[in-house]
């Protein structure tokens, strides 16, 4: 039996591999430039863009502009004389278009559906890329609504974000409705802060030193569906 009627789901390392969807984009965008694929390069892209989203996360800079800077940045650090903004649109393209998802999230999210629970993705994301992956991977018959930050104008944890969720999928908060993420700081505090249960999806199994508490903590998805079924499915 479901222990939720609506489950809200993250998409990135939640259901889709960002890490290997950004791998895959950011070498087609550098690759036609002429740039280095290199791993090392790679890296040193990561380490800016993942800097400017905690930057985003404080409040310090908006998504629109987080995504041409990480370009600005990177071609500056690199000696690259190109256009940050049409740098950002071929990446989003690319990633839009290589929709991996993690190994066993298609058969996680079909379990969950034939059982009735409503699947919801919410993101903070930017929208081509999380609408392009979506729309390409075979979780869009399985998940009816997607919210996006940056589409809503505030994002999770934020009260407002889940506010504007609930009033979409005209539901209530309550312990019916639960949130499934793989951070702390957006998914579980956004739980915590909109009144529901948080499940914190945790693979590498990473210590919880943020001193920000999950209803569940899982390792995969077979001990997520034990959770939300009440099933083993190992």
């Amino acid at each position: 039996m479901r222990r939720y009627d609506t489950l809200l789901l993250d998409a990135d390392m939640t259901l889709f591999d960002f890490r290997r969807s950004e791998d895959c984009a950011l070498r087609a965008v550098l690759s036609a430039r002429g740039c280095p694929t290199d791993d090392p390069t790679l890296e040193r892209y990561k380490a800016i863009n993942d800097g400017l989203w905690a930057a985003n996360a404080r409040g310090e800079i908006s998504q629109e502009a987080l995504a041409v800077e990480r370009f600005a940045a990177f071609g500056k650090e690199m000696g690259l004389d190109w256009d940050a903004a049409a740098c950002n649109a071929d990446y989003l393209e690319a990633l839009a278009s290589h929709g991996f998802l993690l190994p066993g999230a298609e058969e996680f999210c079909t379990a969950l559906v034939q059982a009735g629970c409503r699947l919801a993705i919410v993101t903070n994301g930017l929208p081509r890329a999380q609408w392009g992956r979506l729309e390409a991977s075979p979780l869009r018959p399985l998940i009816g609504e997607m919210f996006v930050s940056m589409e809503l104008g505030c994002q999770k944890p934020q009260r407002a974000f889940f506010d504007k969720v609930f009033a979409a999928l005209s539901i209530a908060p309550g312990p019916s409705v639960a949130i499934m993420g793989d951070s702390l700081e957006s998914d579980v505090l956004g739980g915590h802060n909109a009144g529901i249960d948080s499940i914190w999806f945790n693979p590498e199994k990473r210590v919880n030193d943020a001193f920000i508490v999950p209803t569940f903590e899982v390792s995969s998805y077979e001990e997520a569906l034990e959770v939300l079924l009440g099933c083993n499915v190992s």
